[in-house]
């Protein structure tokens, strides 16, 4: 089969024929139709993401969508010929999306949106699954209240905006001046963050009182910004980039609360891989009950561009989530 392998950090990945995967115990072999790509593989190829644990000569590529082609022996609930998403490799030692097939742990994997194509499916697990993990099992989002995404136009601040409106909360998000529309058509009350102080979206936006729950999509000062940010006494501050040096002192002063995010976690230690699926299968639902749906770039990449599509999304030139096209 055809799959872009990445051979050595900092040079682009290659086109090659490599041996096409046959489905193991427990595992689903997917035929890849499209391939999501987030800021993470492009660190992965640069070199620089030494948290993803990459065994090269690797394939890159952490979500995907596709039709399963074949299933090895344990795995129930999934046949030949259905339609499929997840974030299913391109770290440790999982081979990834940009390959014409994949043999991945079925506990990855849940069947596809039926009101999406498979390009916006394939745009949804990195994303959807980190915002789930935030949002829902860490700061137990629900109706009343009022939630900060920052960076709410980006790849995963998108989805989680979605995601905190369909369970009722009232959300509003951070961004740079050309992103005011893309966060309000999302139902957000935009914020830039270009313009605004943190106290100046505080009083105006909750009366000084801080949010009830604060996403971090940015990392760095971001981060900083939402523990000055957050709700006293009940308030919850979440981050998918929480790997600096952070003071906590404001956050400690207003007695609130923190908890990181490591997404890629179940798919480097084995364990917890079958709540990805879990959450997929929610998310799936909340698709096609209209509640949620991903921003696609317009822009059309193979995996003989893939590098195109890699350069779009480390240049943040992107308008929406970059996929590309594995066998149509």
């Amino acid at each position: 089969m055809r799959a872009a392998v990445l051979r050595e950090f900092g040079v682009p990945l290659r086109v090659d024929e490599i041996d096409q995967p046959t489905a193991r115990v427990g595992q689903v072999l997917v035929r890849v139709v499209a391939s999501g790509v987030n800021p993470l593989d492009t660190k992965i190829q640069a070199g620089k993401a030494a948290h993803a644990r990459i065994q090269l000569p690797a394939v890159l590529g952490l979500d995907l969508a596709g039709v399963v082609a074949a299933v090895g022996d344990g795995v129930t609930g999934f046949e030949p010929g259905d339609e499929v998403y997840g974030l299913c490799g391109g770290v440790g030692d999982l081979p990834g999306s940009l390959a014409e097939y994949a043999a991945v742990d079925a506990r990855l994997l849940a069947h596809r949106p039926r009101t999406l194509s498979m390009r916006e499916s394939a745009a949804l697990p990195l994303a959807a699954i980190t915002s789930w993990e935030g949002l829902v099992d860490r700061a137990r989002v629900g109706a009343g209240q009022k939630v900060l995404v920052h960076g709410g136009a980006g790849g995963v601040g998108h989805v989680g905006v979605q995601l905190a409106r369909a369970r009722g909360a009232e959300v509003y998000a951070t961004g740079a001046p050309t992103s005011m529309g893309a966060i309000e058509s999302l139902g957000a009350v935009p914020i830039d963050y270009t313009s605004t102080t943190v106290e100046e979206y505080v009083e105006r936006c909750t009366a000084g009182e801080g949010f009830d729950i604060i996403v971090d999509n940015v990392g760095g000062a971001t981060l900083d910004a939402s523990f000055a940010a957050v709700r006293r006494y009940h308030g919850h501050v979440v981050s998918a980039l929480g790997w600096g040096s952070h003071s906590l002192a404001p956050l400690s002063f207003r007695g609130a609360t923190y908890s990181g995010v490591f997404t890629l976690l179940p798919m480097l230690t084995g364990r917890g891989r079958e709540h990805h699926g879990e959450i997929l299968r929610e998310i799936a639902a909340l698709a096609d009950a209209g509640a949620l749906r991903p921003r696609l770039d317009p822009r059309l990449f193979t995996l003989d561009t893939v590098m195109d599509a890699h350069r779009l999304v480390a240049d943040g030139a992107s308008d929406g989530k970059v996929v590309v096209d594995i066998d149509g």
